[in-house]
């Protein structure tokens, strides 16, 4: 039986359209400038594909143009150690008519009166474009555009139809995974949080976080509660075909203990570092392109945090396939050997010559009906 994932806060809900490295160039300014212009014509190029992107999970649904008529179809196109959270597949389509919210006790309509109920359920979220969330009793699937900006808590809140309890002060994150299993994060907008944008703990596990676009923020994704919290140790994540765009600064992701694959991604800016942890996770990267800033001192992909070198460098992190571009550098650590990755590979990487059409359509889609999303 899986356990419940926490959708925090819930009130603010917006709908809105060894060592690797690159050769030294001679004038970063410029380099970046083009590779900049190269990544956003590709993206326009490739922008208007729904197949052929080589994106399995776009490509298993979104060439269909009748799928607004078999919306549960999604959930059977998950991939990654998330690719059993089936969400709603099995329930009722609930249409979200009401965008007010009481977090004890919620009108029908409304999102809170969906996702407290205990039968499955995949909730419509009908504006100008459609959007969904597939809430199930066992597992999750979240689609849509968060951005919520503040803390709440500190109040009572109704967690099912039969009971509601005190909630205290949240951490502000956009997306927070406490405790929960079977979970797909797909296709969201995130920026601009009080903590992280997408963070899981407390013995969370079997996640796969994709086709997600975030900028603007700070500390972008926790993966493990705390060094001492070794229940995470049993944590695996599946991190693909993001787009970890402007205004970013570090933690995509900050990892603890569990296993992790990250697999597919563009990542076009950082300020501090890419990818982060402690507490010797595994991290197996593969196939994503890193862009590095203009900045020297922060060329590094990674930061092995917490640790002297005698330590993580027993830590198993590899890259693989991976595109370094500008000065960006991964450093390596552990044995390397293939069975040290078992339990942090998830999916067959793609080469990151295709990381353009693989994220191009990340972020909150808007799809329309009778036509390919």
């Amino acid at each position: 039986m899986g356990m419940p994932l926490s959708l925090l806060p819930l009130l603010s809900l917006l709908l809105i359209p060894s060592l690797i490295s690159s050769s030294p160039v001679p004038n970063p300014d410029s380099v970046i400038q083009e590779v900049h212009k190269s990544i956003n014509a590709s993206r326009r190029s490739l922008g208007f594909l729904s197949c052929g992107s080589g994106n399995p999970i776009d490509d298993c649904w979104r060439c269909d143009p009748k799928w607004e008529q078999n919306r549960q179809r999604l959930a059977d196109c998950a991939i990654g150690f998330g690719k059993h959270a089936i969400g709603g597949r099995d329930g009722k389509i609930y249409v979200v008519t009401d965008s007010s919210d009481h977090p004890v006790n919620p009108k029908p309509g409304t999102l809170r009166y969906a996702v407290i109920q205990d039968e499955p359920l995949v909730d419509h979220l009908q504006r100008r474009h459609d959007h969904q969330a597939a809430t199930g009793a066992d597992d999750e699937l979240v689609q849509d555009n968060r951005r919520p900006r503040s803390q709440r808590g500190n109040a009572y809140v109704r967690d099912s139809p039969s009971h509601y309890g005190w909630r205290t002060l949240s951490d502000g994150d956009g997306v927070s995974i406490f405790g929960g299993s079977h979970v797909w994060v797909d296709h969201c907008s995130l920026s601009n949080c009080r903590d992280g944008l997408i963070d899981a703990i407390h013995g969370s596990t079997a996640i796969t976080i994709s086709n997600n676009y975030m900028t603007h923020h700070d500390k972008v994704m926790l993966l493990g509660h705390s060094d001492t919290y070794t229940q995470d140790k049993n944590m695996q994540v599946t991190i693909a075909f993001n787009h970890f765009g402007e205004g970013l600064v570090q933690r995509m992701p900050r990892c603890r203990h569990g296993n992790f694959h990250v697999v597919n991604n563009d990542y076009t800016h950082w300020e501090m570092y890419a990818i982060g942890g402690s507490a010797a996770p595994t991290i197996n990267s593969q196939g994503n392109r890193f862009l590095a800033p203009n900045d020297k001192d922060n060329k590094e992909v990674t930061k092995h945090e917490d640790a002297s070198q005698s330590e993580w460098s027993k830590w198993n992190w590899r890259s693989s396939g991976d595109l370094l571009l500008n000065g960006a550098f991964f450093t390596a650590s552990g044995a390397g050997a293939s069975s040290s990755y078992a339990k942090a590979s998830s999916l067959g990487a793609r080469p990151s010559s295709l990381v353009s059409s693989i994220t191009a359509g990340a972020g909150s889609l808007k799809c329309k009906k009778g036509s390919r999303c």
